[in-house]
């Protein structure tokens, strides 16, 4: 029997923590700034499990020309299930119903989950585009 639910809402502090540690993104967070970035959110889903949360995903952007597909994490104990699609699906009906027309929607797909996203119309537009990005590294002072 299937105990899922898909609920609308951003994930908390602790369930974002969770969830990102689970699957091996712990050295690339700064959980100290992650309240403030899920506060930010345009649209958040988070799957449970009864009282757990198991999946989530989110949106951030500007709303009107530039939307981000960001976090998509199932908890691995509960992937190979669906839930991956039942995140995409709900982001994507949010895209539809909210994004105008020529919106711009990105993502960054881990490595080897390219497959995944392409199901979205989602695909390299290299050699035309390269996705780039920088990490903003401090020392250890906070500078």
């Amino acid at each position: 029997m299937k105990t899922y639910k898909l609920e609308q809402r951003t994930p908390t502090l602790q369930e974002y923590t969770r969830l990102c540690d689970s699957v091996g993104w712990t050295d690339f967070m700064n959980y100290d700034v992650a309240e403030t970035s899920l506060e930010n959110s345009l649209f958040s889903v988070v799957i449970m499990d009864h009282e757990q949360a198991i999946g989530m995903g989110r949106i951030i952007g500007d709303g009107a020309i530039y939307f981000y597909i960001q976090d998509i994490v199932v908890h691995p104990d509960y992937q190979g299930k669906g839930l991956g699609q039942e995140i995409m699906g709900s982001l994507v009906d949010y895209l539809k119903d909210h994004a105008p027309d020529k919106a711009f929607v990105g993502l960054f797909a881990s490595g080897g989950k390219e497959s995944f996203y392409e199901k979205y119309d989602f695909m390299d537009h290299s050699p035309n585009m390269t996705g780039m990005f920088t990490v903003v590294l401090k020392n250890g002072q906070g500078e």
